[in-house]
């Protein structure tokens, strides 16, 4: 196996030329460093919001953006609305990737955005508690607070607080099922959908696992098995279905619609997860994007495949609100 990844448009490369370009430019800003693996922690999370700020830029305008305070269930949370003045709008909340443990809503500010403008909601991105320090289920019952709260006071904000739906992106889409599945377990108000983007779901060695391991690609198991084990608490918590959702009882869980990147590690737990869902009854549409690695919807300043991601989620979120 490479090294580092081929040049972008190297004939036979399974990734295609512009999210192979994007992994490159990421890749040379982490090796711009040092030795990214061994930064403290808080370095590690500035020197990633460096690397990712450019890929945030441009895209929809919003009519109006509101970012509040750690003061919802003790977190920020930041509001994108499409719409004019006094148009309450279904929301989705969104919980951003980055293994429980980097990121924010400002990495993610695009994608939200993105998704607002070409679906017609509400986008509230949750700054949820990052791992190590705050282990599972925290994100769970702080995202769930969020829900709770948006019923109450989303109508100070334009939102319909009575259709919302969940989605995220790597652990944002396992956070997504979590909160679901929390929910049900709660008797609280079901969301309408969870949109589900290359999601981390359980810890099953699988084909893409080797498949797709390695610097030719966006994600590689050593930094997965890391990313869970500062999530978790302990080897017990494996067993949780709210820490691997394919542990769970997945009957009445609302619908899905994933995004599966081909040249993924994660992309045989995102295709498990969805024939569990369909098997306990729940309607679930799956989009399969070859020639897409983890991440890849953070490229759609550049990738014609990023956008087309973007307009079949939307297409979904559309139809899933109007239902």
């Amino acid at each position: 196996m490479s090294s580092t990844p081929p040049p972008a448009g190297t004939p036979h490369d399974d990734v295609a030329p512009e999210i192979r370009q994007f992994q490159q430019c990421i890749n040379a800003g982490y090796a711009s460093a040092g030795d990214f693996a061994r930064l403290p922690l808080d370095d590690a999370r500035r020197a990633a919001e460096r690397i990712r700020a450019p890929w945030t830029r441009g895209g929809p305008t919003m009519a109006r953006t509101t970012s509040l305070p750690p003061a919802i269930a003790g977190v920020g949370v930041r509001i994108h609305h499409p719409g004019p003045p006094g148009a309450a709008l279904p929301a989705l909340v969104y919980l951003h990737g980055g293994g429980w443990t980097m990121f924010s809503v400002d990495t993610h500010d695009r994608l939200m955005r993105e998704y607002a403008a070409r679906a017609g909601i509400a986008v509230v991105g949750v700054d949820y508690s990052l791992a190590p320090d705050a282990k599972f289920p925290q994100p769970i019952a702080e995202t769930a607070g969020v829900l709770a709260w948006l019923r109450r006071h989303g109508d100070a904000y334009a939102i319909d607080g009575t259709r919302m739906l969940l989605g995220g992106d790597s652990a944002g889409a396992n956070l997504s099922v979590a909160t679901s599945l929390w929910l049900r377990q709660h008797d609280q108000p079901q969301v309408l959908g969870m949109l589900l983007n290359y999601g981390a779901f359980d810890r099953e060695p699988s084909a893409s696992w080797h498949r797709y391991d390695g610097p030719r690609y966006m994600l590689e198991v050593g930094e997965m098995h890391r990313f869970w084990d500062n999530y978790l608490r302990d080897d017990a918590d494996r067993l949780d279905p709210l820490a691997e959702p394919m542990r769970g009882d997945l009957r009445g869980l609302p619908p899905a619609f994933f995004a599966i990147a081909e040249c993924d590690i994660l992309a045989d737990g995102n295709r498990r997860l969805a024939a569990g869902l369909e098997a306990a009854g729940v309607a679930v549409e799956v989009k399969a994007y070859p020639g897409a690695t983890h991440s890849f919807l953070e490229a759609v300043s550049i990738s014609p495949l990023a956008g087309r991601a973007f307009d079949d989620a939307a297409h979904w979120l559309r139809a899933t609100v109007a239902a």
